[in-house]
């Protein structure tokens, strides 16, 4: 963890000209963006996957009408046609995966007071009044929601909110157009399949709660990870 603390240090110093007291904060959304960009060939393929999957659903329905009362043979069957089809039904979840060593990194880096048996000098930066290792419950002791380090979190809380309105009209859209019957032979959904639709596009919103209990500045990986994804997401699902 030491040599990644000194990657941002020196970032964060080449930067200090630009951003002055706020340039650790601003190495991090660089660093953020670099994974992104990274992580960028996974986010093809998983927008690729995406809509091979749904090209998928008409077969996938007949084979729920076919094997509908044999739970078994029916994830045997859409396995297999996965299989057939070479589309793999977890690529979309491989962008999120390799991001989140990155995450946990910022996270023990910022919660750390010493690093190597040395002061964490990374802890006296801020982002312009709040301070990169504190979190939101720190901000609200001092000064309260609209005190100095307060109206930062606010101004996290509006991006992130705005972003997750964003991604809910777009997941919306995308349920109601790729959205496939899915009824078993006895008439009946797959269970659990119509509270999963309708829990999908909230999910963005949980992005708030992880930005309001984690360090400043895993906070802000968070906050411009999620910002170029609804971006990405935008870009290759249009």
């Amino acid at each position: 963890m030491s040599v990644f603390a000194n990657l941002v240090e020196r970032l964060a110093q080449l930067l200090e000209p630009f951003f002055h007291a706020s340039a650790a904060a601003a190495a991090i959304v660089l660093f953020t963006a670099f994974v992104r960009l990274l992580v960028h060939p996974l986010s093809r393929a998983a927008a690729r996957g995406q809509k091979a999957r749904t090209e998928l659903q008409p077969k996938i329905a007949e084979l729920r009408k076919k094997h509908g009362k044999n739970p078994e043979r029916l994830q045997r069957a859409v396995l297999d046609l996965h299989a057939e089809e070479k589309v793999s039904p977890l690529a979309g979840c491989m962008p999120g995966l390799f991001q989140l060593p990155a995450f946990f990194l910022l996270y023990h880096l910022f919660s750390n007071p010493t690093i190597g048996g040395e002061a964490n000098a990374l802890l006296s930066h801020e982002l312009l009044a709040a301070p990169l290792g504190h979190r939101w419950a720190d901000a609200l002791a001092d000064g309260g929601v609209f005190g100095a380090a307060g109206l930062v979190y606010v101004g996290l809380f509006a991006l992130v909110a705005a972003v997750a309105v964003f991604n809910y009209r777009r997941t919306k859209r995308m349920m109601a157009a790729n959205e496939a019957p899915v009824p078993v032979a006895d008439g009946e959904q797959v269970p659990g399949m119509g509270a999963m639709r309708k829990v999908m596009p909230f999910m963005s919103f949980f992005t708030l709660i992880t930005v309001a209990v984690v360090p400043l500045a895993a906070a802000l990986y968070v906050v411009t990870s999620t910002t170029w994804s609804a971006v990405e997401r935008a870009a290759l699902y249009r």
